[in-house]
């Protein structure tokens, strides 16, 4: 029974003896098995767009930990491309698109219904993956937020500041509020055929969240969450939601209400203690280990480990990394750390 699954259980507010434990990319280059397959789809892109291999390398780590959850894989930038943005991915420099800034390459987007022509292949993998996961595991879809989306729309890259994107919206607010709009409600469509096809959890990722400042942050990291929650607890009240707004800080504090999240997930710039003085008290949370913990082990993944752990263990709480895992990891720390997980 799905009610079962310790992830769904967690979501609802139980608080469990052992945490459920999954990891952000944990279907990605630490494995060699995905390198394999990688090498095999030919490049990233087609990997994401091949729902069978996306399906594989989706397994590859249940197979290999018995994780709590398998998260989809795919990638934040498919959307933009299903709206109409070019992408393509540089070897070594990650993702370049073409950039949306005036109101002409904004009126240039296709209409958010046309997204499923080019994302029916992530609905396939998400079929697959439901037939094909252990029946204990629970699937979680993903997607990201739009404020974090936007900001690779605006720059057409990865910037270390979000500068392209600040300063469109301090310039032209109507292009960049409408580019929002237009992601939001993509971003809600998205989801929902994710949960059709068989996801049982959906995932915000709003990695940029942090550089927003004042009432930015509560108007295009917050906000715009809160719409795609309500719209999607609206078609699929069941399903539960997490939210993960990174470098929220101490603006942590109320989220759950704020927008409307089933869970928060934490990185790791917020003490595990804190988070269950100030954040756990309004439901499940999700973190926060440093994925350094991946790389380094030893005896400080292990106390570090058992002391979210314990920091969390009065309330609802999924075991996580406070972002995700880097291609230098060791996957023998990643076994280490669900032992210390599940025996202490």
């Amino acid at each position: 029974m799905s009610t079962q699954k310790t992830i769904l259980r967690a979501l609802a507010g139980e608080t469990l003896p052992t945490p459920p434990i999954w990891m952000m990319r944990q279907a990605g280059r630490y494995l060699p098995e995905y390198k394999a397959t990688r090498a095999q789809a030919g490049d990233f892109l087609s990997l994401c767009y091949n729902p069978e291999l996306a399906a594989e390398v989706t397994l590859q780590p249940i197979r290999r930990y018995g994780f709590d959850a398998a998260i989809l894989f795919a990638d934040i930038l498919l959307l933009p491309q299903a709206l109409g943005a070019d992408l393509w991915f540089v070897t070594g420099e990650g993702p370049r698109l073409s950039t949306i800034t005036t109101a002409d390459e904004l009126k240039a987007l296709k209409p958010v219904s046309a997204i499923h022509d080019t994302l029916s292949p992530i609905y396939e993998t998400v079929k697959i993956l439901s037939r094909e996961l252990p029946s204990e595991t629970t699937l979680i879809g993903f997607a990201g937020a739009p404020w974090t989306v936007a900001t690779y729309m605006i720059a057409g890259q990865g910037t270390p500041d979000q500068g392209p994107a600040h300063a469109l919206k301090d310039a032209n607010k109507d292009v960049f509020e409408g580019l929002l709009d237009i992601i939001t409600e993509g971003t809600i469509d998205y989801l929902s055929m994710q949960i059709e096809a068989g996801a049982e959890v959906v995932k915000l990722f709003d990695s940029w969240a942090g550089s927003l400042k004042g009432d930015d942050f509560l108007n295009y990291s917050i906000k715009p969450m809160a719409r795609i929650v309500a719209a999607l607890k609206a078609k699929h009240p069941n399903t539960p939601i997490i939210a993960f707004p990174r470098g929220a800080g101490k603006k942590y504090v109320g989220l759950h209400d704020a927008i409307g999240a089933d869970c928060i997930a934490l990185d790791d710039g917020v003490t595990a203690a804190w988070a269950a003085d100030n954040v756990q008290i309004g439901g499940c949370v999700q973190g926060n280990l440093k994925s350094s913990h991946m790389v380094t082990g030893g005896d400080a993944l292990v106390s570090e480990t058992r002391r979210i752990v314990d920091a969390l263990q009065n309330g609802p709480h999924i075991f996580n990394l406070g972002h995700g895992i880097t291609p230098d990891a060791d996957p023998e720390n990643v076994q280490l750390m669900i032992d210390t997980v599940r025996n202490g």
